[in-house]
């Protein structure tokens, strides 16, 4: 086994993979990594901006390569993936060789709440959706991408999860 602990959270957007992932990286003293972030800080443009001059399909091979290139690292760290990034490109089997995944699996009317039109504003894939628009993009997408997601080692469930949880989880984890 790897001296470097790496820990992927994965879930819809909205389930919490930022604020949870800042919140254990703190508790475990890792640093937190965002991919989006490193998306837009290798390639110089923000998500919106790749989606509307080179289309999904580059920013799908970015974010497999943005992915790739963290999971190699030799540092431990703690990393929110975007909603869809284990879902293309056999991220999920590379996530799951590299890293301890974990599943955010968070009711879809909280996430619906937390996504509601005050918040929206930064997630253009739900900008000007009313909050029944907003569940229904949510059901759809749990729908595509619940297999992959599913494929976690470590899945927590809920609304209120905590990294105390999270670190005993990964504790029995790295003993089997």
């Amino acid at each position: 086994m790897s001296k470097w602990l790496k820990v992927v959270l994965v879930g819809l957007p909205g389930c919490g993979k930022s604020t949870f992932g800042r919140q254990l990286a703190h508790e475990l003293r890792f640093p937190y990594l965002d991919l989006d972030y490193q998306i837009e800080e290798k390639f110089q443009l923000k998500i919106p901006e790749i989606f509307a001059i080179h289309g999904e399909g580059k920013f799908r091979e970015w974010e497999t390569e943005t992915l790739s290139e963290l999971l190699h690292r030799d540092a431990s760290f703690v990393l929110a993936a975007g909603g869809g990034a284990p879902c293309f490109n056999d991220n999920m089997d590379l996530i799951n060789e590299k890293s301890i995944s974990v599943y955010l699996d968070v009711p879809l009317d909280t996430i619906s709440e937390r996504l509601r039109v005050s918040k929206a504003h930064n997630r253009p894939m739900f900008l000007n959706l009313d909050q029944g628009e907003i569940t229904l993009k949510l059901k759809s997408l749990l729908a595509q991408r619940e297999h992959f997601y599913n494929q976690s080692k470590i899945k927590l469930s809920g609304e209120d999860f905590s990294a105390e949880l999270l670190m005993y989880e990964l504790i029995n984890q790295l003993k089997n």
